[in-house]
Parts: C-alpha cells; sequence; structure tokens
C-alpha cells in the first residue's frame, strides 16, 4: 500500500486510489503550485474539470513538474451546457488543448443531463475508441441514471465520481456500481470541510494520532473508495497523502460507517438545476 497503489478498472487501466482534485483552486498561481506541490508529494492523479476553469493551470503544473507524462493519470470532465454528441466533441478538445495534453486518462460527465446524457455518452465512446481518452465514465449518477444509460451503451461506465463521505455513505449506490464493475469515486471526501470539526471522528483520530481528514482518507482507501481530497496548503496536500503507516480497526470503521445520515454538501443529481 501506498500512494501509488492502483484499482484495475473494467477495461484494465491502472487508475490510482488516491487522487488531488481542484475543484474551488483558482487557475493561474494558486493552481500551479498545489498541483505541482501534490506531484512533488508523490500524487500521480490530477483530477480536473472543465467547470473548474483551472484546466490551463493543471496543463502548466504538469509541464513545470517535469514528471514524464505516462507516469501521471489526468481526470477531466465535461460540463453540462457542452453535452450532446457534436458540442461533446468540440469540448473535448477544447480542454485537451487547455492541459496541453495529446489525450486524457479519464474523461467523465459532470452531471445527468435528462434528455443529453445518452448522445453524450456515444461521443465519449468514440473518444474512446479513437484512444483520445484511457477510460470513460460518469459522475454524480444516481442507479436509475446508470441503468438508463447502460441500456444503450455499448462500453459500459468505468468510474462513477460521486459525493461520498461519513454523512453520505452512499452504501445502495456503492453495492450497485460493484456489481457492475463500476470503480466508485468519492468527491468532497471531507464533506466540504465540515466534516473536520466532527467530534465522533476527532474522538477516533486522536487514538491513532491523525488528523480527522486522514482517518476520513483512510476510512475510503479501506472501503476500496478512490479518493481526491483537495487543497491548496502545502503542509495539508501532504498531510493527506501520509496514509500507510495505520489501519483503522473493524470497530473503527463501522463506527465510522454508522455516521451516514444521506446528508449532502452538493446538489442532489436528481434536483440539480442544469
Amino acid at each position: 500500500m501506498g500512494i501509488k497503489d492502483t484499482v484495475k478498472l473494467s477495461n484494465g487501466v491502472e487508475m490510482p486510489r488516491l487522487g488531488f482534485g481542484v475543484w474551488q483552486v483558482k487557475d493561474g498561481e494558486e493552481a500551479v503550485n498545489s498541483v505541482k506541490w501534490a506531484i512533488e508529494t508523490g500524487y500521480i492523479s490530477i483530477d480536473t474539470a472543465a467547470a473548474y476553469r483551472n484546466e490551463e493551470g493543471v496543463g502548466q503544473a504538469i509541464r513545470e513538474s517535469g514528471k514524464p507524462r505516462d507516469e501521471l493519470f489526468i481526470t477531466t470532465k465535461l460540463w453540462n451546457a457542452d453535452q450532446g454528441y457534436a458540442s461533446t466533441l468540440e469540448a473535448f478538445e477544447t480542454s485537451l488543448s487547455k492541459l496541453g495534453l495529446d489525450y486524457v486518462d479519464l474523461y467523465l460527465i459532470h452531471w445527468p443531463v435528462e434528455g443529453k446524457f445518452k448522445e453524450t455518452w456515444r461521443a465519449f465512446e468514440k473518444l474512446y475508441q479513437e484512444k483520445k481518452v484511457r477510460a470513460i465514465g460518469v459522475c454524480n449518477f444516481h442507479e436509475h441514471h446508470l441503468k438508463e444509460l447502460m441500456e444503450d451503451a455499448e462500453i459500459s461506465p468505468m468510474v462513477n465520481q460521486i459525493e461520498l463521505h461519513p454523512l453520505l455513505s452512499q452504501e445502495p449506490l456503492r453495492a450497485f456500481c460493484k456489481e457492475h464493475d463500476i470503480i466508485v469515486e468519492a468527491w468532497s471526501p471531507l464533506g466540504s470541510g465540515q466534516l473536520l470539526q466532527h467530534a465522533g471522528l476527532q474522538e477516533i483520530a486522536d487514538r491513532y494520532g491523525k488528523s480527522v481528514a486522514q482517518i476520513i482518507l483512510r476510512w475510503d482507501l479501506q472501503h476500496g473508495i478512490v479518493t481526491i481530497p483537495k487543497s491548496v496548503h502545502k503542509e495539508r496536500i501532504q498531510q493527506n497523502a501520509d496514509l500507510y503507516d495505520f489501519e483503522l480497526r473493524a470497530e473503527d470503521m463501522a463506527a465510522i460507517d454508522a455516521l451516514n445520515q444521506d446528508e449532502r454538501t452538493g446538489p442532489d443529481p436528481d434536483n440539480f438545476n442544469f
């Protein structure tokens, strides 16, 4: 186990279990510095999106890091306004040129826009078949969205990136994804930072001599959930990767599981104002 630890996607591509997210990271200096710190720390997976408006900063950081491209795993996402067949293909090229890359490792549909995501997925399949992306997946898809998508899909989604943390553990959806060989990835694993003050989690953290963030991220990893914490502080970026010198005991895993309240910090994909 270590930061280079990967999970195998349904098509055989190895995806790192721990990645670095850049949601709400400002483009320019903040994005460049935080991504470079993450790569220096040992992260090989970087997760951005067209909607984050920082693909250029991420691309610059990748170039300046000196890390060979094939040693990194880069994810970006298609924004809702660009869904549809032709517009998806166009939006992908825009993302690629902002990142300054020849391909991305994982391309995700950001939200399940009703009436559009199937057509969008056909474009994703084309990009995949043309080897412009190494893997394709979705974000924020409930079980019913996945079923609808897979009815007609030639290629099943390889990843479903969803809001997931101890107050929203998504167990039924995780079970459905597991059954269909879809890897679950957690966004906002720390509940948008709201869980860092949680008394019960603090108590567990104190017992291990770790931070609450490290406890939550370790819980993700022990559940086989891919996780992508975000920070713009060098010390926290390093601390969030320091997860491999301890293991949560079964009773602590169960205690964290029991915190679930199906409580979201972000929008519900069924009631999202697209």
